[in-house]
């Protein structure tokens, strides 16, 4: 099934939703990202347009780190009644969060600042490639007028050539789109977002700072001559893989716990955070033991604290036994339900399991093989 951007014949003109009915008789809705489709001059700019393109395909949140590129883009970005900027406190964080939002409605979006934003995103756009998530990268880009000019910007590697990260993302995104003029960049977009979701894999798309702003007639044009094929959610499908992740984690001995605390602070989230404290890098131990696997502990729970610092709902414990920790898990769940719950628990360095010495003895096996000879 294609459902056209933005097409004015796909659902009747009262609707708010843009509709195609595929050959079942099923209908799928994308939802608009304003009342009706037209588009008033004052909101037809690169930015908005970019804004409305990621509502409709139902993109209500981005991830973002601010930077002075992609500062006015940002501002055009939360103009956009149907979509919320989260900020982070990383860009890596931003590309993470951005990932697992693609995994639980179907297609992500992070804004980033050039190159120093870009090379820091780069890995979780790269696992977001590997699991094949459609997620868009967007980069706040230099001017316009700086492209060709050989200048060397700041927050880049210092050459007079802007196309370091453009290629550090062509390896990793199925779709470039280097915006850096207003005739094309409707049909540039559009594409990065068509492709993301036809292909499901990230694409990167850099828009200059000095265009996010600026209105131009191709971004109050409907329809949009691009179609999509959005990916329809089995259900029930759906239900059971939630179910069987659910019970993973119940049985699971030892859950891995989350980024970003600050951040799931400040909007809110009731998650029980638990934080395996043991001194050092375990598993390098296991493969190659050394002084360098020795880590200067932390004040966990004490950082956490002054994340925190007295502005919304968080509850920190150490624990030492067991006793401990089924009594802050009590907690968590019961008067402190409505606090993002940090729970450090405390464990020997040689704490393991079976499976992780057998593992890191093939490992190291593996790893200290002699060469062959020549």
């Amino acid at each position: 099934m294609d459902t056209k951007i933005g097409a004015l014949d796909a659902c009747p003109h009262s609707s708010t939703d843009l509709c195609a009915v595929p050959s079942n008789g099923a209908v799928s809705t994308i939802q608009s990202s304003t009342p009706s489709t037209i588009v008033t001059p004052s909101d037809a700019t690169l930015g908005r347009h970019l804004a409305r393109r990621l509502v409709q395909i139902g993109v209500t949140d981005i991830f973002s780190v601010p930077g002075d590129f992609n500062l006015t883009l940002l501002d055009h970005l939360i103009a956009e009644p149907g979509l919320t900027n989260v900020g982070c406190c990383n860009e890596l964080n931003a590309g993470y969060a951005a990932d697992g939002y693609a995994r639980s409605r179907g297609v992500g979006a992070c804004v980033v600042t050039f190159t120093v934003g870009g090379l820091s995103v780069l890995n979780a756009i790269a696992g977001a490639y590997s699991e094949n998530l459609p997620l868009i990268c967007i980069v706040g880009g230099p001017n316009s007028n700086d492209y060709g000019t050989n200048r060397i910007l700041h927050h880049t590697i210092g050459l007079p050539d802007f196309s370091q990260e453009l290629r550090c993302f062509q390896t990793v995104t199925c779709y470039q789109a280097v915006v850096n003029n207003l005739e094309d960049a409707h049909e540039l977009i559009d594409t990065a977002i068509s492709t993301s979701l036809k292909e499901s894999k990230p694409v990167y798309i850099s828009i200059s700072c000095n265009l996010a702003g600026v209105p131009h007639p191709t971004f109050s044009r409907e329809p949009v001559p691009f179609s999509l094929s959005p990916r329809l959610s089995n259900q029930m499908g759906l239900e059971a893989a939630v179910e069987a992740a659910v019970g993973f984690l119940d049985k699971a001995v030892k859950p891995v716990t989350a980024q970003d605390v600050s951040t799931m602070i400040r909007n809110g989230q009731r998650t029980i955070i638990f934080l395996i404290n043991n001194g050092g890098y375990t598993i390098e131990v296991e493969i190659h033991d050394g002084p360098y696997n020795v880590i200067k502990n932390w004040n966990y729970t004490g950082l956490v604290d002054a994340i925190h610092n007295g502005e919304g709902k968080c509850w920190t414990t150490k624990v030492r036994c067991e006793e401990e920790l089924i009594e802050a898990i009590e907690t968590a769940t019961g008067d402190k339900k409505d606090n993002l719950c940090f729970i450090e628990v405390i464990v020997h360095k040689d704490d393991t399991s079976k499976e992780l010495l057998e593992w890191g003895s093939r490992v190291s096996a593996a790893n200290s093989r002699p060469p062959n000879p020549q």
